[in-house]
């Protein structure tokens, strides 16, 4: 049996897990993995393998960014693929994210149809 791909996904708002886990498993047959913040993740890394991170940008006590950082300073990590979601449409703010953490953002509210692929095309670069 081939092995699913893994996204590990990080958001503190549980509608927007419930969506993805529909969306990702459902639609798009990922395996998933989800975690309602930074912490819970950073505490339950064990066994994971993603093949991509899909981090929420503003959650309280540790952002995507800094939860982004953190992972990348752990070797298994540190060229794991990372897309963030976030509410902020400004483009700039945006770009900045692409130049320096070199990630994909997908913007918040996400088409939950059009995510799978969206991850699909990130993986298969």
């Amino acid at each position: 049996m081939e092995r699913k791909a893994q996204v590990v996904h990080v958001d503190d708002d549980a509608d927007i897990i419930s969506i993805a886990r529909m969306s990702l498993e459902v639609v798009g047959g990922f395996d998933i993995a989800q975690f309602n913040s930074a912490r819970a993740l950073l505490d339950n890394l064990t066994g994971l393998e993603p093949d991509l991170f899909l981090l929420d940008v503003m959650m309280p006590e540790m952002d995507g960014v800094e939860l982004l950082r953190e992972l990348r300073k752990l070797d298994p990590y540190k060229e794991t693929p990372a897309v963030f979601m976030t509410a902020k449409t400004d483009q700039a703010f945006q770009e900045t994210l692409i130049g320096w953490y070199k990630v994909d953002c997908i913007t918040k509210p996400f088409d939950p149809i059009a995510l799978p692929d969206q991850l699909n095309a990130i993986l298969n670069r």
